[in-house]
């Protein structure tokens, strides 16, 4: 019963107008971004954070998640359309989706993988309010013995979340520690490691960090692999699918979403692995699996139902614990922080309509995305033909404007262009700058 009564709030809150306004705002950023190789979920909700200082607090988060999932949407889109997968757990999509389209069933490869997507994230909008309150009950008896564990677990679990070495990761973790100390000492009252700069006595914004090393490093970074985009498909017919392609979906759909919902709980695992993991159970069990890689209904609909299970998955150690599965529910934190509100077990008792807002928006957004994403086709093809040159100067100028508006320091704009060179500098070395972010929030 309590379950119900959650939702029912969650549902008061999410519909109001100001609230649906945002998740369609954020849903509709969300495409476009996964639409556009190269820039993700991560980098645009670093970018984006320092414009939800002036919105409640139940409403940004449900921006930024909006956001988040609605860039599995976008990724499968290009995918498909013309075999640019614009976010990583696209890839396997475009394996089959893009044969699809070349055969002229591109219309039909969207609707399954729109129709997919939809329904793991229905069932996991209701796994999320069925079993985040029980692991909450579980946590609020945790004490200060049990909390420094949980960071412990969450700095051991953020090496999961780098694709690079282990020895890079725990670099990355120490970075982040010692960037987490730099300002003045709570206890004694003396300052660390400003280096006299009075700027730094108040320590360093996570804004500015996220700005700088998601933002702008990812920025500079796809300036070298822009690449040459050969967009040969304009329109797309045919999107209802046949009779046929619903009875051989039904089934990859509910394994992919049962396994998308295992593996977007586990740290690291998320949407990418889900997706892949969907695809390679297909091809074990799957009726017609010989058919996959040429062209096969399956070969989208698995993986888009992972992709989207497990993105909106990871949101469970993210409300419930304060443990980020992966670097977008790191910066989900780090936007909470900014909020004034501690992430973990309190949240459900002390902010019942934010944590139960976020989970109804969850639904809310997923009916927005099926309802949008296919009239809007044609401008998500026109969007990839874009130069990224013509992009990325206009994306810079919103970072540089959103860091100066916090504090009207300029010293915080040359910071954030220090953290994007070290952003860069982090990718070619192949450093993921997750483990990073995650030990610069629990090291304060």
């Amino acid at each position: 019963m309590e379950v119900f009564d959650g939702l029912a709030l969650g549902f008061a809150t999410a519909l109001t107008i100001t609230n649906l306004s945002y998740c369609l705002l954020g849903v509709f950023l969300g495409t476009a971004i996964g639409v556009l190789p190269g820039l993700g979920p991560a980098a645009t909700i670093a970018i984006l954070l320092p414009a939800t200082f002036a919105l409640p607090p139940v409403t940004a988060l449900i921006m930024l998640a909006g956001i988040f999932y609605g860039a599995q949407y976008g990724g499968s889109t290009t995918a498909i359309l013309v075999n640019l997968p614009g976010e990583t757990s696209s890839v396997v999509t475009a394996l089959d989706g893009y044969q699809m389209a070349r055969q002229g069933k591109a219309g039909r490869a969207l609707a399954t993988a729109a129709i997919a997507s939809f329904f793991a994230g229905t069932v996991c909008t209701f796994l999320i309010a069925l079993f985040a309150p029980p692991l909450t009950e579980i946590a609020l008896k945790f004490g200060p013995a049990e909390y420094f564990s949980l960071m412990v677990l969450g700095l051991i679990a953020s090496i999961v979340l780098a694709s690079g070495s282990i020895l890079h990761a725990l670099g990355m973790i120490i970075i982040g520690l010692l960037l987490g100390v730099v300002g003045t000492d709570v206890n004694a009252g003396t300052q660390r490691f400003t280096f006299g700069f009075l700027e730094l006595a108040d320590g360093i914004g996570f804004v500015i960090v996220a700005m700088g090393i998601f933002g702008i490093g990812e920025i500079v970074a796809n300036l070298e692999n822009e690449g040459t985009r050969d967009v040969s498909i304009k329109t797309v017919s045919g999107l209802m699918p046949t009779r046929e392609d619903w009875r051989r979906m039904v089934a990859p759909v509910l394994r992919g979403t049962a396994l998308g919902s295992v593996l977007g709980i586990l740290p690291g695992g998320g949407a990418a692995l889900a997706s892949f993991g969907a695809y390679a159970l297909e091809k074990k069990v799957s009726r017609n699996r010989a058919e996959l890689g040429k062209g096969a209904i399956e070969g989208v609909a698995a993986p888009e139902a992972a992709n989207n299970a497990g993105a909106q998955m990871s949101f469970i150690p993210m409300l419930t614990l304060g443990i980020p599965a992966n670097p977008v529910m790191a910066l989900m934190i780090g936007a909470m922080i900014i909020q004034g509100i501690q992430p973990g077990p309190s949240v459900i008792k002390e902010q019942p309509a934010l944590f139960w807002g976020v989970i109804a928006s969850m639904w809310i957004g997923n009916i927005m995305l099926l309802v949008l994403n296919l009239p809007l086709i044609g401008l998500w093809v026109r969007m990839i033909s874009v130069p990224y040159h013509f992009l990325y100067p206009s994306i810079l100028a919103f970072c540089s404007i959103g860091v100066l508006s916090l504090s009207n320091s300029p010293f915080d704009v040359y910071l954030m262009a220090l953290f994007g060179f070290l952003g860069y500098v982090f990718k070619k070395l192949d450093c993921e700058p997750a483990p990073l972010l995650l030990g610069f929030i629990l090291g304060r």
